[in-house]
């Protein structure tokens, strides 16, 4: 399970939206998932869908990859589906049988939440999967740059972001070799109930955070042995700029995105 999270994974590659600005994606990420909140209709999140299917094409990145990443929440999307199905009480009666009651508004809420669930991951992992993580910062940084009129640490809070970004796929990493060194001196983690299983995570926790610690006082020594001190004079070896690929990938979300909101409210 730990090996399928690919939030915080960089994917090399060459593609369009490799090259894009990233406060493009950022930008453009987050107008996707507003939209995708915002509509209800079949037809607004077939839309989406077909959209987020283009970009994963365009990515180049495998969609296995992408499948991988979604396996996950696949049991949050199993209880939002149940609990949807089984104990919605609108619409037309479906299936009844005892204290078993299926409704179509139960169903259809349920492939709602889970398409909307599996659009919003999705649209995130390619945002990280197409970004390194250098320019992430460079993006967060120049978006939030209004804010440093009113003394916010900008560069900071990025920075900061970043690193905690970057380094999930360092720690489950870490989680697993933890695991797997617990399960060769005898440890369970496979077998009871939920609050058993729980109990046996007991013996990772420790260690996995004496870890974090450990890679927080190497890295900060690190950036402090290469003279790091922040914004302060700070330059950059790539600057980023907006291209026609940004241009393009706005104009071609707009073209998803308003006539469906057209339908949506109009």
């Amino acid at each position: 399970m730990l090996k399928n999270i690919t939030i915080g994974q960089y994917f090399p590659g060459d593609s369009a939206l490799h090259k894009a600005d990233p406060r493009t994606k950022i930008i453009l990420t987050l107008i996707f998932m507003i939209a995708i909140l915002m509509v209800n209709t079949v037809t607004g999140l077939a839309m989406f869908a077909l959209f987020t299917v283009i970009v994963v094409i365009v990515s180049t990145v495998p969609v296995s990859f992408i499948i991988k990443g979604l396996k996950p929440v696949l049991y949050i999307l199993l209880f939002t589906t149940i609990l949807n199905i089984f104990f919605s009480r609108k619409g037309t009666p479906l299936f009844e049988y005892g204290i078993i009651h299926i409704y179509y508004e139960g169903v259809k809420t349920a492939l709602e939440v889970a398409v909307r669930i599996t659009l919003l991951i999705t649209g995130a992992s390619v945002l990280t999967l197409t970004t390194t993580p250098i320019m992430l910062t460079d993006a967060i940084e120049k978006l939030m740059n209004p804010m440093k009129r009113i003394g916010i640490p900008v560069h900071e809070i990025a920075m900061m972001m970043t690193i905690a970004l970057r380094f999930i796929p360092t720690l489950l990493e870490e989680t697993d070799k933890i695991m797997k060194a617990q399960a060769a001196r005898g440890a369970d983690f496979d077998t009871g109930n939920m609050v058993q299983r729980a109990k046996s995570f007991l013996p990772v926790l420790v260690p996995l955070f004496i870890s974090a610690f450990r890679r927080a006082e190497e890295l900060a020594i690190a950036m402090e042995s290469r003279c790091y001190r922040g914004s302060i004079g700070r330059t950059r070896m790539k600057q980023l700029k907006y291209t026609k690929i940004d241009a393009v990938i706005s104009v071609v979300l707009l073209i998803f995105i308003l006539p469906t909101l057209y339908i949506q409210f109009m």
